[in-house]
């Protein structure tokens, strides 16, 4: 019996190393076939990050590269002496709480009320989608005439017809960032509201149809059954939306330039401007290096979120 029990973990520990022995064959075969795409993602992706890094301590000169020099950490004081470094962090700061407070909740809510609906979900889904197919730049412009502060832009149409007065709306400080965010949530609402919309499929229907039966409403099945099923995916989709945010360029770019003042500057946007307006690359370098740390920082909350946060 001893000799029994001694030889079965043996054979465990035998049948383990086996387990975990490569076999180096298949797995060149394997490497071969990566070796393309590999090459290709080092190319396009690893090399202009370590590229990036290196112009940060340099001053560069992309027309003859023999006369760039090695500044050390010049390039990282500047920015943080910058005036414009601490505006556009705290812009991009200010876009992320408004962000949540207005662009937030509302596509949960609306996937909430399409998953109650009984009838015409498609429809629904369809016409909540197509804002998100519409070209970015194409949107924007046409946001830019609904903006307008001339009597024919159509919201100072809407808001002087209601008794208003006409409004600068994307020159004003108080405005902007809110006129801004209406913009992105309008545009992105309809697929993350898919997105609570099939995870609201994975709830079974017979905690509804039991709490029906025990008398619940629909605010009520709502605050205690909806909701909890979605914590996670509302915790995973708030880092998303706030990955973001902190990228913002296009929309200050076409609608204010950065205005009013630094009221719509952006890292992102600073970094475009330093880099290829005023020709200043190792000091563009510099900003992209920290915008890719804070990246970094985010995508790595998003990931352990994805990874450890339970679907209930």
């Amino acid at each position: 019996m001893n000799v029994f029990k001694a030889q079965v973990p043996a054979a465990e520990a035998s049948s383990r190393v086996r387990r975990w022995q490569i076999n180096w064959q298949q797995q060149i075969t394997a490497y071969a076939f990566l070796l393309p795409a590999i090459l290709a993602f080092a190319a396009f992706a690893w090399w202009p990050i370590f590229n990036s890094i290196l112009m940060s301590f340099q001053q560069v000169n992309l027309v003859d590269a023999s006369k760039s020099s090695w500044v050390g950490f010049k390039n990282f004081e500047r920015m943080f002496l910058d005036p414009t470094f601490a505006a556009s962090w705290r812009n991009s700061f200010e876009f992320a709480i408004l962000s949540i407070i207005i662009g937030f909740f509302i596509p949960v809510l609306v996937g909430i009320l399409v998953n109650e609906m009984r009838w015409a979900k498609g429809f629904f889904r369809v016409v909540y989608f197509l804002p998100s197919v519409i070209p970015p730049l194409i949107a924007i412009l046409v946001w830019r005439l609904i903006y307008s502060p001339q009597p024919g832009g159509l919201l100072n149409q809407i808001v002087i017809g209601l008794g208003g007065r006409s409004q600068d709306w994307l020159f004003n400080t108080s405005l902007t960032k809110p006129s801004m965010l209406i913009i992105m949530t309008w545009g992105g609402f309809g697929a993350t509201m898919l997105i609570y919309l099939a995870t609201l499929q994975d709830l079974p229907i017979e905690l509804y149809e039991a709490a029906e039966i025990d008398g619940a409403s629909v605010w009520q099945r709502i605050w205690h059954i909806t909701l909890p099923h979605l914590r996670s995916t509302m915790l995973v989709m708030m880092i998303v939306q706030v990955l973001g945010i902190v990228q913002i360029f296009l929309e200050p770019f076409v609608l204010t330039k950065g205005g009013p003042g630094q009221a719509t500057m952006t890292p992102v946007f600073t970094l475009y401007r330093k880099g290829f307006l005023n020709g200043d690359y190792g000091l563009a370098a510099a900003w992209s290096v920290l915008l890719m740390i804070v990246l970094g920082f985010l995508s790595i909350i998003y990931l352990r979120l994805t990874r450890s946060t339970p679907n209930n």
